[in-house]
């Protein structure tokens, strides 16, 4: 299962998402994967949190992400939740629409290996296909 965070650039889904995985750390019974483009909110994780920094590794498209993300869930199977920020930025995509076919492989992905995951994405809920916004919790 997929959830998405949407909104447009600066309206504060980045600290919805750290809230919710904070939140989610002190329940958990698995293990919890941060994925974000950089080490800045390294110290707003609970130190239980695995913050992984793409930029580390040569993800240079949408199917490469889509490979790495199936990668953290294939190396870790205590794996619970998976938390994305700056989706867009992180899977090397420049609009919501050209990330629809992402987002779908990762809700498929998800759902087979019951990890949930939670995607930050800067756009609107209008600029999702049908199916896609059913999977939007907050919407900014």
């Amino acid at each position: 299962m997929i959830q998405l965070i949407v909104g447009e650039k600066g309206k504060g889904k980045t600290k919805i998402l750290l809230d919710r995985v904070n939140e989610a750390a002190k329940n958990a019974k698995g293990n919890i994967s941060f994925v974000d483009k950089d080490l800045s909110h390294m110290y707003d994780l609970k130190n239980s949190i695995r913050l992984v920094n793409v930029s580390d590794y040569s993800v240079s498209d949408a199917d490469e992400f889509v490979g790495f993300v199936s990668g953290i869930i294939s190396a870790d199977h205590d794996l619970e939740e998976l938390f994305i920020d700056r989706f867009l930025k992180v899977s090397s995509q420049d609009s919501v629409s050209n990330s629809l076919d992402s987002l779908r492989k990762l809700d498929t992905i998800s759902s087979k290996f019951n990890v949930k995951i939670t995607v930050s994405l800067s756009g609107n809920k209008d600029e999702l296909s049908g199916d896609l916004q059913d999977k939007v919790v907050v919407e900014l």
